[in-house]
């Protein structure tokens, strides 16, 4: 099976150390100084994690444009896109849990794809990222999926500068923090062209400041070894 196969079929790809080493610093103190309190977005956050506001920022706009996560990015939404949102997200000590979930395609499957970009080490003692392979293009006839089975699922683990990158049907969660040992990370959203004017509608209620006017051609971004 080639890369682009074997990406279709599981749904994602981790791409280790995709982060330049000499990043992790700065990024971690950005994230850090932007943590905003729950009460202070549009719409309320999650009391058992830290939301950090920073899509504005230089360092974290360069993260979301490094040329090997737009390949993948491109070869999973296939068309014209542009980067819609960017925020950082942290478990807190026994906090962090999620049911498994899907976050869902818009107006075809695939015209979203989500990367979540750790800055720290992550694994099953601080709330790494659950996912189900091969879970966002369920067979037809398939009886429909019980988030609560758990049977299926793979806790990610590896180290700061990692990228996950995944197609927004594929089933994953967030999981407990248990050690309460620190897992920053930046969500980041990719969305296709068609799917800007409903997005200028609703990214005020985001908290979103960036500018979302640049857009990627899949053909400047080939896919290589994932």
């Amino acid at each position: 099976m080639t890369d682009r196969e074997q990406l279709h079929h599981d749904g994602y790809a981790l791409l280790r150390q995709a982060v330049p080493v000499g990043w992790l610093g700065g990024l971690r103190t950005r994230f850090d100084a932007g943590i905003t309190p729950s009460d202070q977005w549009p719409v309320p956050r999650g009391a058992d994690w830290h939301h950090s506001l920073l899509d504005d920022d230089a360092m974290i706009q360069a993260v979301c444009r490094l040329p090997q996560l737009l390949a993948v990015v491109s070869e999973l939404i296939g068309e014209r896109f542009f980067l819609a949102q960017v925020e950082g997200r942290e478990p807190l000590a026994g906090g962090g849990h999620q049911q498994l979930h899907r976050d869902l395609s818009a107006q075809r499957p695939g015209d979203i794809a989500n990367a979540m970009v750790y800055f720290d080490d992550y694994g099953p003692g601080n709330g790494a990222t659950r996912i189900i392979p091969s879970s966002h293009r369920p067979p037809a006839g398939e009886p429909p999926f019980d988030f609560n089975d758990e049977s299926r699922s793979v806790q990610l683990a590896g180290t700061a500068g990692d990228i996950l990158v995944f197609d927004v049907d594929l089933i994953h969660a967030g999981s407990l923090n248990r050690l309460g040992t620190r897992r920053r990370s930046i969500l980041i959203s990719y969305f296709a062209e068609p799917l800007y004017a409903s997005y200028l509608e609703t990214r005020s209620l985001r908290g979103i400041r960036m500018d979302a006017s640049e857009r990627f051609e899949p053909a400047d971004f080939p896919l290589r070894q994932v």
